[in-house]
């Protein structure tokens, strides 16, 4: 639920959601399309399927339980490196494991003075953990990115660890070291008509039931344009968030 959203908004809807399916195996029983509708309101639904896919991959695969090595968490559906480490870091608080988000990221990219590649980036986060201290670490790491260290204003006065940010001595000179680094997000494009907001809608749409052919352009906004209705509905199905009927319904996921 983080990835991409904020805490404020993921909070209450992670309690609730953990209440409701409180174990891989009880998420994994319940169709997909429970989840994405559960999910309303937190965006990238995309999200949910690969939650509700890894779930089914770790009751069958793992008895249940998430594996505790990288290259186990690695396998799982949707489960990428960051994941995979915030996961070993601070469930199974392994202390030898950096955690490099994007706030993180751009922490390591200022103090290096320089755009790190992303193995540079990776070692950089590994390297700097205290022995035994992992799970605090990185969660220092992470809150200094993101309430300090930030991208458009960064609160330099009040860090820290200023003494020894190269970019900091060298008088935060442009280009920022951190735009372009690994790790490190960047502008979206613009939501507004774009092909993403259409898929939003279109699921938003199908939380309340199917939607029929000729519905199908107007519930993602464009009403003029089915064309473009259709084929940004195909991309729906082909994610695993929709699924379509030969006549041209549309319906959440069983």
């Amino acid at each position: 639920m983080l990835q991409q959203t904020q805490v404020s908004r993921v909070l209450l809807r992670y309690e609730a959601f953990v209440g409701r399916w409180p174990t891989p195996a009880a998420c994994a029983a319940v169709p997909v399309g429970d989840i994405v509708t559960a999910w309303a309101g937190l965006g990238y639904n995309r999200r949910a399927v690969n939650l509700h896919r890894c779930a089914c991959t770790v009751v069958a695969e793992h008895g249940g339980v998430l594996p505790d090595d990288l290259a186990g968490l690695m396998a799982l559906p949707g489960v990428g490196p960051y994941t995979a480490r915030a996961v070993l870091a601070f469930a199974h608080e392994r202390d030898d494991i950096g955690v490099l988000d994007t706030n993180a990221a751009r922490v390591l990219a200022r103090w290096a003075g320089r755009p790190l590649a992303r193995a540079e980036a990776q070692d950089a986060a590994d390297r700097a953990v205290p022995a035994g201290r992992g799970w605090a670490w990185n969660q220092a790491m992470l809150d200094l990115g993101a309430t300090l260290c930030q991208a458009r204003r960064p609160a330099c006065g009040e860090c820290p660890v200023a003494f020894g940010c190269a970019w900091r001595r060298a008088g935060n000179p442009m280009p920022d070291p951190a735009v372009g680094s690994a790790g490190v997000s960047g502008p979206q494009s613009r939501f507004e008509g774009s092909d993403r907001q259409g898929r939003g809608r279109l699921v938003d749409a199908l939380r309340s039931g199917p939607v029929p052919a000729s519905r199908l352009a107007a519930a993602m906004g464009w009403p003029d344009d089915e064309p473009r209705a259709h084929r940004v509905a195909a991309t729906l199905v082909a994610d695993g968030l929709a699924e379509g009927t030969k006549d041209g319904t549309h319906h959440l996921p069983t």
